[in-house]
Parts: C-alpha cells; structure tokens; sequence
C-alpha cells in the first residue's frame, strides 16, 4: 500500500481522518557530518566495515563483494560520505560495494534517528539506512529486529519503503508501507529520512512528511514487538538480491550513495 503526503507531521488515517503528533521534545545526542579530507574513511570512533559477501551470512542472494577501500566508501571532501557500487571482478564477486555499522560504538534504545542523502539509480541497485538489534550475535535474525528506515529499488527511484522485521514478520513478510515522490526522484537530489521511535511506536517521515505509524497492533496476531532495546545503525549499497533483482544490460556503474549526515536525537 502506499501513501503519497506532503503535509508536514499529519498522518493520514483514511476517511479523511487526519492525527497530529505530539511534541516530542528531542535533543541531538549523536551525529556523523562526514567532514573528513577527501578519499578517507568514516570515523573508527563510530563506524566499523563489514567485509565479505553473502556467504558471511546476510544472505539475500546479493552479488556484490562489501569491502573497506577508499574506492568504495570514502569522504568526498565536501562534507559527504560516498559508498560507491562497482562493476568489477573482486574475490570472487562480479562487484564491489561497502557496508558500515555503528555496532558496538553507537548504540541507542528510542529517538530521532535521520539521515540527509541522494540514493543510486539503475537496476539491480538495493540502498538502505536501517538498524538492527544490537543483542544480534546472541539473539539470531530475525529475532533481533530490524528497522528499515529506507531501502529502495534502484529501478524504482522514486519510491522507498519503511519497515520492521521479527521474529514471525521478516523477509517477504516485513510489516511496513511505501512512500512514492511526485514528478522527482530520490537519486537527483538530497532527502532526510527519518524515525521517530520510542515505546510501543515507530513513526516515518520523508522529508517530515510522516507517513506511516507501526505499533504492537500492526504486527500478525501473537507475533512479538522486539523493538524496546539498544539498535545500532547501518548504511550500505546492495547489488542484486531477492529485493531488487539483479543488474541488467541497461545498469549503469558505478553508482554512489552520497550521504550528508547522520543524526540521532532523544
């Protein structure tokens, strides 16, 4: 289902019914600006890379190698992060791209959680700024959880989703909806993706236009609410999978993600 918004903080309901949020009184407690020279890495302070391929376990069928070269994933020297996408034979994959996580370094339980960027466009190309339980190397996926706060289909560039996972609503069977732009896309300028997110809900906004509410009510009937914990933050440029499909003769690399920042408030 998908819901196309352009009133700041209204949640539409159906029937005409609209409900404001509640002011939440949110101060900024972390943010990465990506103010780093050209051609070097994201702060060790915050972020750690994770190397490999699907067969470290996360699956999805992808094709892409994850490496920690500056190639692909850098500072652009103008106050941005790139994870650039490659099409080229690397350890045995036929791409390389980059993942980051803040696992063990940032850690957060409610909150903002935002990030400012332009996504890739072509097919077969899988963005994402998401979290996952931090308790994941004892408590297996999808038992953890996870929140999508964007994940797009680089066919699709103008529309992303938001969703959870859990353990009984994962995969194909996340809980979640789309949000689809008018006569513009994701991956020609920046968008502040973003959730709100605290006991009980988990609010999302595009551009503060807030377009789905998810709750203990939104999940299948006995199915568990995993989401009163520390989550940490991931950022990464997929290529392939189940969710997208793979590349095609009309893909086009590289392709980059460029991010502004990355910010958490409570």
């Amino acid at each position: 289902m998908k819901r196309i918004l352009f009133l700041p903080l209204i949640l539409a309901l159906g029937c005409g019914e609209t409900a404001e949020l509640p002011n939440r009184d949110y101060s900024l407690v972390w943010e990465d600006n990506f103010n780093g020279e050209q051609g070097t890495s994201p702060s060790v302070d915050n972020w750690n890379f994770e190397v490999g391929t699907g067969q470290n376990g996360w699956g999805n069928n992808e094709l892409q190698y994850y490496t920690n070269r500056p190639e692909n994933a850098s500072m652009d020297g103008e106050g941005n992060l790139v994870i650039t996408a490659i099409e080229e034979a690397f350890e045995g994959s036929g791409f390389t791209s980059a993942r980051i996580t803040t696992k063990g370094k940032q850690e957060f339980t409610y909150g903002r959680f935002e990030a400012r960027l332009k996504t890739p466009f072509s097919q077969g190309l899988w963005p994402a700024f998401w979290m996952l339980g931090a308790d994941i190397d004892n408590n297996v996926w999808p038992g953890a959880g996870e929140i999508d706060v964007m994940e797009l289909r680089g066919q699709a560039p103008s529309e992303i989703a938001g969703s959870i996972h859990g353990p009984g609503y994962s995969g194909g069977d996340a809980i979640g909806e789309d949000f689809e732009l008018t006569d513009t896309r994701f991956d020609t300028e920046f968008h502040v993706f973003a959730v709100e997110w605290g006991p009980n809900f988990i609010d999302y906004f595009v551009d503060d236009n807030l377009y789905q509410t998810l709750t203990p009510e939104s999940l299948p009937e006995g199915a568990e609410w995993v989401f009163d914990k520390n989550f940490f933050l991931l950022l990464n440029v997929a290529v392939g999978g189940n969710y997208v499909g793979n590349p095609n003769q009309n893909s086009r690399f590289p392709q980059t993600m460029t991010i502004d920042y990355v910010r958490v408030y409570q």
